[in-house]
């Protein structure tokens, strides 16, 4: 018998991510760690910027109204659920990418000004391009009951970030659920290393997509 893929993201992701789970022949087990809210922010003058980049589907799918004051630029966004999501919320996506924003970013001009619309709670991302941040959502951290931690004793731990993975550790060790029961696949070695002690076993995505992590994560729900 398999052990369950735990998906910690929040919804609606986690719910596309359990679907492509199940599409894979898995288990999923959704036991989200954060909720997406919305932040009050301002829209700048368009006219500052060339373009719009997009790290993130919740950048859309949280940004409000205030979206529709830069529905006149140009969005790049870092993935293709971005690029859709983006697309429902009115933006027109000239750019998707499929590697990272990093591969992303270095096909742009220098030159070109680009407004990220990002997460309270992100990386940091250096280009030239990239003239201001303007945080439209937050990612809160949720306490897990007792019995959502417990559940995720034996499972296999699918980490969309860093602080996915710092949140994890914290509510196992707040319910005294050894790590040791818990195995991770990582999207990127930056979360796998985010709070690497005691895992049973780690395993990092090829790329940063869900199709490469849940292919990283199916060995380790198979093997013993």
């Amino acid at each position: 018998m398999s052990r369950p893929l735990a998906i910690l993201r929040p919804p609606p992701g986690g719910a596309a991510t359990a679907d492509r789970v199940r599409a894979a022949g898995l288990e999923p087990l959704l036991v989200p760690l954060f909720e997406v809210v919305p932040l009050d922010w301002t829209p700048p003058d368009p006219k500052l910027f060339d373009a719009l980049l997009l790290t993130s589907a919740n950048a859309a799918r949280h940004a409000g109204p205030g979206l529709a004051a830069l529905a006149r630029l140009p969005a790049l966004a870092v993935g293709p659920e971005t690029g859709l999501t983006a697309e429902h919320a009115g933006l027109r996506v000239v750019e998707c990418g499929s590697r990272g924003v990093a591969a992303l970013l270095a096909r742009q001009p220098s030159n070109q000004r680009l407004l990220w619309l990002a997460g309270r709670d992100r990386i940091v991302i250096e280009h030239t391009a990239i003239r201001a941040i303007l945080p439209v959502y937050a990612n809160e951290a949720v306490a897990l009951t007792a019995d959502a931690a417990a559940q995720l004793s034996g499972s296999v731990a699918l980490v969309h970030s860093a602080r996915a993975t710092r949140q994890l550790g914290a509510q196992l060790d707040a319910h005294g659920i050894p790590r040791n029961s818990v195995r991770i696949a990582a999207i990127s070695a930056r979360a796998a290393d985010a709070d690497g002690r005691g895992w049973a076993r780690v395993a990092i995505a090829a790329e940063p997509s869900d199709a490469a992590l849940i292919a990283v994560a199916q060995p380790l729900a198979i093997d013993p």
